[in-house]
This record gives C-alpha cells, structure tokens and sequence, in this order.
C-alpha cells in the first residue's frame, strides 16, 4: 500500500483530476479546494484515492507530513484599473491553496523517499 505522500504524488502528477496541479516552479502544490472536496475526496469505489472525505483530515494528513500553507504572492499595478482588474483575479484565486515541502516536488520522485510523517 502506497503513504500519503506517493499518493498525493501520484494524483498531482495524473493530470485526471481538475483541482490539483504543481505550482508553476514546481515546488507548491496547487489545491483547488471546492473542487478537490468534490473530485477527490467526494468519490468513492475505484476512484477513492485517500481513505478520508473530509478536507479538515486532508489537511491535517498534510501537516503530519510537513507541508506547509504558502501564499501565493501577487503583484500589485500602479494604475487603479490594472489594480481592480488584479484584485478581482485574487479573489477567484482565494480558494486555491498551496501547499510546500521540500522534500515534495515536481522532476524529484526521489525526495519522497524523506517524506515521513511527524
């Protein structure tokens, strides 16, 4: 049987599911939440991949495992429009959350091996 992190390592790399994707530099991983609850953790039978439905024991697996909540900075225009524009493109980013580990990242299968759980 496969640990947490092979998991989440499988369905981030699987492009099957919607709500979770690598960070662009690889490093985060990307979680749709509303998205996730329904795809992945709402699915049972074959396609259950975790052996929990709730997204508060997700991310508590998470944590065990020494991932940790980072906020995606974005950068702020000078100009009002530009400015209001952004803000709007923030809020539909506010339920993506990213997660970090260094030894969980993109083109580095083999740092999962230190991946242990607290």
């Amino acid at each position: 049987a496969l640990h947490f992190p092979q998991k989440l390592w499988k369905l981030v790399e699987s492009h099957q599911f919607r709500s979770i994707w690598w960070s662009a530099d690889g490093k985060c991983v990307a979680i749709n939440e509303g998205l996730f609850k329904e795809e992945v953790l709402g699915s049972g039978g074959p396609q259950r991949v975790f052996g929990m439905n709730s997204m508060k024991s997700f991310l508590r697996q998470m944590n065990l495992y020494g991932f940790t909540k980072h906020r995606q900075d974005f950068h702020r225009s000078a100009s009002l429009p530009d400015f209001l524009a952004e803000e709007e493109a923030a809020s539909a980013h506010s339920q993506i959350l990213y997660y970090y580990n260094p030894s969980f990242q993109r083109d580095h299968p083999h740092l999962l091996a230190s991946c242990k759980r607290r």
